[in-house]
């Protein structure tokens, strides 16, 4: 079995701690997923993200309805958390996230080391282009998003932005 690998980054104006905030919320998962992919968070609320949570999904790869099952194996807030499929439509799938302060702001990257079933030709034909617009999906939507809270603090504020941390985070 050939594991293959994704590297993606960001770059978001906001502090790391209202970033990894967002992330820690598994229902925001909903929010940066493509709409084709019919995308939803299954696992009872509230979830509390630690070392050992579980969360399930179900989604449509393809138009084929697909049960994913996660377990967070590595919680270190707000520096990274590691998921990994535990139940799914892939051999292995691990995909770490990591924050760090940059440029006053939080680089966000990932890293996902994963083997669809079928192999090498399986990921050359479908798997590596859908993940490459997964991601690219997901950056446009984390830019707007953080953008969309950037104008609104800034307006509560009258033009001065506080961090994310220090205002009501609004609901994504």
């Amino acid at each position: 079995m050939k594991n293959f690998h994704f590297e993606c980054g960001l770059w978001l104006t906001r502090p790391r701690k209202g970033v990894f905030e967002f992330f820690a919320d598994a229902l925001n998962l909903e929010e940066i997923t493509p709409s084709w992919l019919k995308f939803r968070v299954v696992t009872p609320k509230p979830i509390y993200m630690h070392r050992g949570t579980e969360i399930e999904y179900r989604l449509r790869i393809r138009g084929i309805p697909v049960r994913w099952q996660s377990r967070i194996t590595v919680w270190d807030p707000p520096h990274r958390f590691v998921d990994e499929q535990i139940r799914g439509p892939y051999r292995v799938w691990i995909h770490e996230h990591r924050f760090t302060e940059q440029a006053g702001g939080t680089l966000c990257e990932d890293s996902v080391q994963y083997a669809p079933f079928g192999g090498a030709l399986i990921n050359k034909l479908l798997v590596e282009r859908d993940i490459r617009k997964i991601f690219a999906y997901r950056s446009e939507r984390l830019q707007e998003y953080f953008q969309e809270v950037r104008e609104e603090l800034s307006a509560r504020n009258d033009g001065e932005v506080v961090a994310a941390s220090d205002a009501a985070h609004p609901a994504a």
